[in-house]
């Protein structure tokens, strides 16, 4: 701090932008630098109360001043000195004494007042009641019976002892049970029990009166009472028991009118008890209001309480008692008074010498308070002085001088309480002293605002000036204020506001400055703040909150994460269910506590910048709740229930199960689906069932878990609701019909006695209804016609009845073998590999069943390149549906070939056409199977290969195709040698590169084209290497090796080829082909695939047999069984697939050469 700067800078100190800084009187504080009158800052509350449950009693009073204040006692107006006293602890510089509970209390009680005083005046404290309560008690005293007649009003007295307050009084028996309390009996305000009327059966020998104090914790009881209601006699000659009725009179308050009085702040209570036969009602009112606009009833409507706050709760009251014989009313005059409070309170006040002081006490209170007033503790009649004028409630200091200086006292007292309040009056002159620290540092954001303090104390008020880095200049503008306690504010801040500004105060005893720094800081912003989510229960989340700050505060920022405004304490221990990385905030394990708002805080010392998002979570729904049934009929029921919590995710059904106890007790079974805005449903049961219900709930997330399941429901037998379904009809045989049916579930049965009803008859003819009953779900019809129409019905019954009237179903007896051959059959040449197959289709009498196709039987004959002919595997594709031709593919090129046609039906094939040969025209060649390097030189590479084993044709020559390959992006020219002896199967190739890497490339031709390309590789070498390849290559050893190698492998593919053909040439192979056995094939071949009509291509890759695996007697209705597991329809939609037997014995077996008879 620096003082008296010089003349040159304070001449520039002009009225612009300054202020004179002084402390208001309401909030005067000088700082203990300087002398000041003392000033109490703690004391008790107006009465401590020595409960017996305390260690000890602290009677407190601190005050604070320069010089430090000393303290003095009094207790009931005298002198009282605590530290004379061994028994009271003390304490330096305080005047605080503790009174220990050592059972010696009484000669403490009284009435005290604290004094702290120094040189310059006496601060006085409110006075302080010390209280030792006496354990209040009831007297001990007998009661005699009391005696009541039937019928008249009684008062039970209570009288309870006097305590401190609060008091509560109960009326009980001896064994604590609460007498019941009604219209008729209650207590009042007094703690009385009252009677309206006595019955009989309010004789009883212990009415107990407690009264309770909570504040000393103690409950006193008064001596048991016995009550004994006497039967009143009735005047009447029989001498019967009667009770006169009687209009209202007041049991409490006595009188037509009274008068209560309420002090403000407190609740109004007004008490009406009236007695009469039948009991009274009370009712009230406020004159001329009618009822109060806040107001209770209690006891019974016996008790008007009006809140204190309620404004003009004074006035007149009325309460009416009335029984249909007549009423009876009151009426209340309430005033309301109030205990002293200040209107102008008297203020501490800082003064110049010379000026004039004004202090002002102003008080209210009802009755009107007595004001007094005292200087430094003295009554400020007995303390002189010429310049002190009073006037009314005000004292005028005229011309103040320190001497002056005092501590002023203002005290109101009226019944109701006392209030007191010191007013500390310094009259001085004192140089500038600035009470906040010079050189302090103050950092501030770009763009926001910063206060720069600077408290002055000073006597006469003080002017302060702001200005900045050492210039004449002041801070002036729009961005700058200097408040009243002469504190710099700067608005908006800017990074030029950097700098050191000077506070300097003025006045006439003196200057004195301090000096501040400012620095200016980038803002904290959060620039990539949290996203709301949605999270899966059990799964983890993850909120990430990116932020940009001011790098000098790097080792002072905080990111901290809060959830529903209350800090989260993220921890990176294995345990820890929150933790922290790199600013994103994870989130182990989600549950449903993890939901909520959460908000991302990031802090540096100057500014702060907040993101929030929130968390959803999302579960399956809870358990429905109170699942009830309702509505019960013999075969319904409603079940209603209250949906569970859905946790984010609307319900999208119910789902209702139910478990049986008599089919498959324990096991739960979906029953129905209700959509998610249902809570209930209507339920069709099944007969002789006992149900138990349970509901869950669904929504995106998953299924929830079931309520608890209902009380078991039993519905009565009935008759069957429905009849089977799924009746199927086939014929195994050609003169039987089995019909079969999918039985009624166990819990369709409705009752016991389950049996089924088969009624059949002709179609196509008049015949009657035939019937069967039966208890299995299948029937045998024998005798039959093949393959006639015939109409089905199935009916359910039971013990209770027929189920409803049957479905008619139409089905067919039995199959037999198609007696006829498809005629016309030819072959149109596509390509060298498929062929177009025509033929007429076969009369429908000749079917005997549902048609099921056309099969194509064919099989190679020998290739066009030898003459000898040789049987070939045998091939067969099925076409399904009504077909007149065909197509196969899958042909060898330049073949010849044998090819038959027949039709199937469901029991299997008919008679196969007349064989028809084709040929199949050349195409190119398979793929050359051997290609390998035979010599490696360094300019040349000799090749040899094998000849393809299906030259499709007849060769033209090779191919041979070579390019330089080595380790580069580009590859050399592609050079072509076209080979014209078909004959040759080595090449050598001169001129090449040493050491180079060449790709060679081969392809046999025919007529047609070149076939697929077969390649190598081949790095040539150098010299050295070569002449010693080349010498083993040219061994006589080596060349024999080879050739043994070479024969060996062709006598093992002629053994193969040999086993491949053998048992399939017989001198009748053709005749079977052409005449198969009906009745020993059955449904030999794999069975086909749905029809269409889009592509006559048989299935590829067939097989090569007719044979097949079903026996005669197998069905034949359904398309699967003509067809083949793995059989496929090609792209065009057109069927394919393998029809063939596993072995060629079947095969041949099965084809016999005598000529096919009708069955």
């Amino acid at each position: 701090m620096t003082q008296q700067r010089g003349s040159g800078f304070v001449a520039l100190l002009t009225a612009v932008n300054c202020f004179f800084a002084f402390p208001s009187a309401a909030a005067m504080d000088i700082p203990l630098e300087v002398e000041q009158l003392p000033t109490i800052t703690a004391q008790s509350p107006g009465a401590v109360i020595a409960l017996p449950s305390e260690e000890s009693f602290a009677v407190t009073c601190e005050a604070k001043g320069n010089p430090e204040p000393e303290f003095r006692w009094t207790k009931n107006g005298q002198e009282f000195d605590p530290s004379l006293d061994p028994l009271l602890r003390t304490e330096e510089n305080s005047g605080t004494f503790v009174i220990p509970n050592n059972g010696n209390l009484t000669e403490y009680q009284g009435t005290y007042r604290c004094f702290a005083f120094n040189k310059l005046g006496t601060a006085v404290s409110q006075e302080i009641g010390f209280m030792v309560p006496k354990i209040p008690k009831f007297p001990k005293e007998g009661f005699d019976p009391f005696e009541v007649e039937e019928g008249q009003p009684f008062i039970l007295k209570c009288d309870p002892p006097k305590g401190i307050p609060p008091l509560q009084i109960y009326w009980m028996t001896m064994y604590l049970q609460h007498i019941e309390q009604d219209d008729r009996v209650s207590m009042g305000l007094n703690g009385d029990l009252y009677f309206s009327h006595v019955e009989e059966k309010d004789s009883r020998r212990d009415y107990c009166c407690f009264a309770a104090f909570p504040k000393i914790r103690t409950i006193v009881q008064k001596s048991a009472m016995s009550v004994v209601v006497t039967t009143r006699k009735s005047e009447s000659p029989d001498g019967a028991n009667s009770i006169l009725q009687r209009k209202p009179s007041l049991l409490t308050p006595p009188g037509v009118r009274s008068e209560a009085v309420l002090v403000k702040g407190e609740d109004l209570k007004l008490e009406c008890i009236a007695e009469g036969i039948p009991t009274p009602k009370v009712e009230w009112e406020k004159m001329g209001h009618g009822r109060p606009e806040k107001f209770r009833l209690e006891n019974h409507g016996k008790v008007l309480v009006v809140p204190g706050d309620e404004q003009d709760v004074g006035g007149k009251y009325m309460c009416k008692a009335k029984n249909p014989l007549g009423e009876v009313v009151h009426y209340f005059t309430v005033t309301v008074e109030e205990p002293p409070e200040f209107l102008v309170e008297p203020q501490s006040q800082l003064s110049m010498i010379g000026a004039d002081v004004v202090i002002k006490c102003s008080v209210s209170g009802s009755p009107q308070p007595i004001t007094t007033w005292s200087v430094n503790g003295v009554p400020l009649q007995e303390t002189l002085s010429a310049n002190r004028k009073i006037f009314d409630d005000t004292i005028i200091i005229q011309n103040g001088q320190p001497s002056d200086s005092a501590v002023y006292q203002c005290e109101a007292s009226n019944k109701h309480g006392k209030i007191l309040t010191n007013a500390n009056v310094m009259i001085m002159n004192l140089y500038p002293i600035i009470l906040t620290s010079d050189g302090q540092e103050y950092s501030a954001v770009e763009d926001q605002g910063v206060m720069m303090h600077c408290k002055v104390f000073s006597s006469p008020p003080s002017t302060i000036f702001w200005s900045k880095d050492d210039s004449s200049e002041l801070v002036t503008g729009p961005r700058f204020t200097v408040h009243d306690n002469g504190s710099l504010e700067i608005h908006t801040i800017e990074k030029g506001d950097t700098g050191q500004y000077t506070c300097l105060a003025k006045n006439l005893e003196g200057t004195s400055a301090i000096d501040a720094m400012l620095y200016v800081k980038d803002p904290t912003k959060i620039v990539a703040p949290p996203q709301d989510q949605s999270i899966l229960i059990g799964t983890d989340a993850q909120l990430s909150c990116l932020v940009e700050f001011d790098e000098s505060f790097r080792g002072d920022f905080e990111l901290l994460w809060q959830k529903d405004d209350e800090e989260i304490s993220p921890n990176n221990t294995e345990h820890s269910r929150y933790f922290l990385e790199e600013g994103v905030l994870h989130i182990v394990n989600v549950s449903h506590r993890d939901q909520g708002e959460y908000r991302c805080v990031a802090k540096t010392p100057v500014d702060s910048d907040a993101a929030s998002a929130r968390l959803i979570v999302l579960d399956v729904p809870d358990a429905p709740q109170s699942v009830v049934l309702s509505e019960r009929k013999n075969r319904s029921v409603k079940l209603r229930w209250i949906p569970g919590e859905d946790h984010n995710s609307s319900i999208t059904e119910f789902v209702i199960e139910f478990e049986e106890n008599k089919w498959q007790p324990g096991s739960w079974r979906d029953l129905q689906r209700v959509p998610g805005n249902h809570n209930s449903a209507v339920l069709d049961l099944h007969g002789h069932v006992g149900y138990r219900f349970r509901v869950y709930a669904v929504n995106a997330v998953g299924a929830g878990p079931p309520s608890k399941p209902t009380e078991r429901y039993l519905t009565p037998p009935a008759a069957p609701d429905k009849n089977p379904e799924n009746i199927k009809i086939e014929g195994h045989l050609p003169h039987e019909m089995d019909i079969n049916w999918e039985p009624l579930s166990p819990i369709e049965h409705n009752g016991p006695g389950l049996e089924y009803k088969v009624s059949y008859r002709r179609q196509d003819v008049e015949d009657e209804w035939k019937e069967h009953t039966v208890k299995r779900h299948s029937f045998v019809v024998r005798n039959t016609p093949t393959f006639v129409p015939y109409e089905i019905k199935i009916q359910a019954k039971n013990h209770q009845g027929w189920g409803p009237e049957p479905k008619m179903v139409t089905g067919y007896s039995g199959e037999d073998f198609p007696s006829a051959a498809p005629d016309d059959v030819a072959v149109e040449v596509m390509n060298s590999s498929v062929v177009k197959v025509t033929w007429k289709q076969v009369p429908k009498d000749k079917l005997h069943g549902h048609l099921g196709g056309y099969r194509v039987n064919w099989w190679r004959m020998r290739s066009l390149l030898h003459s000898k002919q040789s049987q070939g595997e045998r091939h067969t594709a099925a076409f399904p549906g009504s077909r007149s031709h065909g197509t196969v593919s899958g042909l060898v090129p330049f073949s010849e070939y044998s090819l038959i046609v027949m039709s199937f039906n469901g029991r299997g094939n008919g008679p196969g056409s007349k064989a028809v040969n084709f040929k199949t025209p050349e195409g190119v060649p398979e793929k050359i199977p051997v290609f390998r390097v035979a010599d490696v030189q360094k300019r040349s590479i000799s090749m040899a290969w094998t000849p393809p084993l299906e030259p499709n044709g007849i060769l033209t020559g090779y191919l041979l195709e070579y390019q330089l390959i080595n380790d580069t992006e580009e590859a050399g020219p592609l050079q072509t040698v076209n080979i014209s002896k078909p004959d040759t199967t080595r090449w050598h190739l001169r001129d090449l590169e040493p050491l180079s890497k060449y790709r060679f490339q081969l392809r046999s031709c025919t007529s047609m084209g070149c076939g697929s390309v077969v390649s190598l590789e081949s790095t040539t070498l150098e010299t050295s290497l070569a002449s010693v390849h080349t010498g083993i290559s040219s061994q006589g050893w080596f060349i024999g090796l080879m050739s043994a190698i070479a024969l060996l492998t062709l006598v093992v593919l002629i053994a193969c080829f040999v086993n491949r053909n053998k048992g399939g040439k017989y001198s009748v192979k053709e005749k079977e082909d052409l005449h198969p056995d009906v009745e020993s094939q059955g449904i030999n071949d794999d069975t086909f695939c749905e029809y269409s009509d889009n592509d006559e291509k048989p299935l590829k890759g067939s097989q090569h047999s007719l044979s097949g695996g079903l026996k005669a007697e197998d069905s034949g209705d359904s398309l699967v069984d003509y067809g083949d597991e793995d059989a496929q329809f090609n792209e065009d939609g057109s069927f394919i697939g393998e029809y063939a037997a596993k072995k060629e014995k079947r095969a041949s077996a099965e084809i016999k050469a005598t000529a096919q008879t009708p069955a």
